[in-house]
């Protein structure tokens, strides 16, 4: 728009779009700091976080120095980088410059970060000089933000258009769209456990901490053994090792990184004990993301699955019945409480998840107090049942209206365990 009343000697350059211009000018800034290291983007609803942990371990058994930047934390090899962010998952555009701008002068070979549809729509990755892409895959989420799911997988289709390789979750039904919205030069691998594709997992077997499968390459059969259990663990590490070889890193390099993956901060993640029951903490908050780790749970676990989650304020609201529908077919007990409630009331939001697992199931219970609720699971379980803790992952704190407090999912469920032990 025109501006009026331009004090004197000052310029105005007027564009059409402020957020896309000011993200070539960070670039420029900076000095183009991407172009200095292979710059890997991870996006999808699901599965970011732990694919770029995924990469990180393939680049390390490679002996790269690999930078990570994504919802749990930035990181150059073991440190951990101190910004303070205006935003989650991905910087805004001047502090991700920023960012990759120290991590060009301290070395870094590789950097893998994820790259969210919120970034995408509001150019914060424009101009950044992405080598090779991931799509994981695309589900219901964000639809308080993108409006339709068409939108939403245009704004995911963006990266494409800024990557030299992009690699694909031939799986999902959003596949064909991601490849004909792609870059004209982009060069495609896709990857699947039930389609054809370039990289298909075959002969998977699960176990409780681990699964393992093997993938034609270039002719050639190759096992894998993944450290983390789930089928949703076997399709990152496709994604991963498919843009691994977009690096041209050698295979039996891959092999190693894989089966070196440590765990992921609040995905999947194990709390131990001796009760004889599994508890897992994990940040599934979409619809896919708790029917994913409520089947790969129910893989392993011999007695009765009790799930335990809420749904975050001010965010999407038409997945809260889908995700209590999910959770009352698929668990033998559920607990609703809250997550992150914001400025909306707790037992409303309960209310709206509620109505999609009343009519299935009384096999629940609703405790506003998340404490409580993860209390009540533990206390519930005997041997060989499965406590999940879904929803806040490694978050450590929970977000009202009038107030954010310490609340960490993993600490909670060992404070319940340790009560058992009285």
């Amino acid at each position: 728009k025109e501006l009026e009343h331009i004090p004197d000697g000052l310029t105005v350059i007027k564009v059409k779009n402020v957020r896309e211009s000011l993200a070539f000018i960070a670039c420029q800034f900076y000095n183009k700091p991407s172009e200095s290291f292979n710059l890997i983007g991870v996006t999808g609803t699901n599965g970011k976080t732990s694919s770029t942990y995924f990469m990180e371990s393939i680049l390390n058994a490679f002996h790269k120095r690999v930078g990570v930047i994504g919802t749990v934390e930035i990181r150059l090899g073991e440190e951990t980088l101190d910004y303070h962010l205006a935003t989650s998952t991905t910087p805004d555009t001047i502090e991700l410059q920023q960012i990759f701008c120290d991590m060009k002068k301290s070395g870094a070979t590789d950097v893998i970060m994820e790259v969210s549809s919120h970034a995408l729509e509001l150019n914060k990755v424009t101009g950044c000089d992405f080598l090779v892409s991931i799509f994981t895959n695309l589900t219901q989420d964000h639809l308080d933000f993108h409006g339709t799911m068409e939108h939403y997988m245009h704004a995911k289709a963006k990266l494409f258009q800024m990557s030299r390789f992009g690699v694909l979750n031939a799986d999902d039904p959003y596949c064909n769209a991601m490849l004909k919205n792609g870059g004209r030069d982009t060069q495609f691998l896709t990857y699947s456990i039930e389609n054809d594709s370039d990289l298909q997992a075959k002969n998977i077997e699960y176990g409780m901490d681990h699964v393992t499968f093997a993938v034609d390459i270039k002719g050639e059969c190759v096992s894998f053994r993944l450290p983390v259990p789930g089928r949703f663990s076997v399709y990152n590490a496709l994604g991963v090792i498919g843009a691994a070889l977009c690096l041209q890193i050698p295979v039996d390099i891959i092999q190693a990184g894989i089966a070196s993956i440590k765990g992921v901060p609040g995905r999947i993640q194990t709390v131990k004990n001796d009760k004889g029951f599994n508890v897992i903490v994990d940040y599934a908050h979409t619809p896919d993301g708790l029917q994913n780790i409520i089947q790969s749970v129910r893989e392993f676990t011999t007695g009765r699955l009790i799930t335990v989650f809420g749904c975050g304020g001010d965010r999407d609201k038409t997945k809260r019945p889908i995700m209590g529908e999910i959770s009352a077919k698929l668990s033998d007990y559920t607990i609703l409480t809250s997550d992150n409630p914001r400025s909306e009331q707790p037992e409303k939001i309960i209310d709206e998840i509620e109505a999609g697992i009343r009519f299935i199931t009384k096999r629940y219970t609703r405790y506003v107090d998340r404490r409580v609720a993860i209390f009540e699971a533990i206390h519930k379980a005997v041997a060989g049942d499965s406590v999940i803790i879904a929803g806040k992952g490694h978050e450590t704190y929970e977000i009202f209206a009038d107030r954010t407090i310490d609340f960490d999912d993993t600490l909670v469920a060992m404070e319940a365990l340790e009560r058992m032990k009285r």
